[in-house]
């Protein structure tokens, strides 16, 4: 594409580029900008980048004023815990509408694509009656269970497994192999660049869901950090500082998992739709 772009495009190609960056940083450099100020100066304009006098004292009592530490372990436990769960169910179901040849397989196929295209919020009301059925109201399995069955993961999952040279499975069937040895044993090494996209993407997901906590959640201490952030916000004043505080730790996992993951997760994006 650079090739054809001539002298003067290149140049544009690039301050394009640059600008859409800075459009993304900016926003988190505001924010980490105002978890070092003093609450009187978060609105001053015009702005100020380098807050003087600085206040790291916000960190810790940001961590503090609610039990943050405990909001995080939650979150983790549950992130954690589903992306696990997801990543299984999905390798297993992409293996399947992958390699076996069933009746309606298509068709199953095509509407697991279409449970896709249905918001979100239309799928609240029924999960909450079958959740309070279940006894799951306030617990940790009403925001893990619901969201393992995840269409997305199995799509991509599927496009990367039909990618996969079936001599491979020949083999390992010689070898005596069953099913779920090929596709643990097998398929699942071959195919860590789209595992480590999806896992990005689903502790992305999950670490930052907020509509699902604040219906299933009603205990405190059961809290998620989204959450948590919100105890900063009281009826009649936000404590911004400390709110952005929070919000910055609470980013610090996610931005590892992606800067650990960042190499498989390009990989994978670019490879699962290599063949259908």
């Amino acid at each position: 594409m650079q090739r054809h772009l001539g002298w003067m495009g290149k140049p544009l190609y690039y301050a394009t580029l640059i600008f859409g960056a800075a459009m993304m940083v900016v926003p988190f450099l505001w924010m980490f900008s105002t978890s070092l100020k003093v609450e009187s100066d978060v609105f001053q304009f015009p702005p100020e980048w380098l807050p003087d006098p600085a206040r790291p004292e916000n960190y810790p009592d940001a961590l503090t004023i609610a039990p943050f530490a405990r909001y995080l372990a939650n979150s983790a436990f549950v992130t954690i815990t589903d992306t696990v769960f997801s990543l299984t169910v999905c390798a297993m179901a992409g293996y399947a509408f992958a390699r076996f040849h069933f009746r309606f397989r298509n068709t199953i196929f095509i509407a697991v694509l279409a449970t896709m295209m249905v918001p979100v919020h239309v799928e609240l009301i029924p999960q909450f009656i079958l959740m309070r059925g279940l006894g799951w109201i306030d617990t940790f399995q009403a925001l893990i269970v619901p969201s393992i069955f995840w269409p997305f993961g199995i799509f991509l999952l599927r496009q990367f497994f039909m990618t996969v040279p079936k001599e491979l499975e020949d083999a390992a069937r010689m070898d005596g192999a069953g099913h779920l040895r090929i596709l643990f044993g097998l398929m699942v090494p071959l195919s860590l660049p789209a595992m480590a996209a999806l896992g990005i993407f689903k502790f992305m997901f999950t670490w930052n869901s907020l509509i699902a906590p604040l219906i299933f959640l009603t205990s405190r201490e059961k809290f998620t950090v989204t959450l948590g952030l919100a105890t900063f916000q009281g009826q009649y004043e936000t404590q911004w500082a400390l709110l952005m505080a929070a919000t910055v730790v609470a980013l610090v996992p996610i931005i590892t998992v992606f800067l650990i993951g960042q190499r498989y997760f390009i990989q994978g994006v670019a490879l699962s739709g290599l063949k259908r």
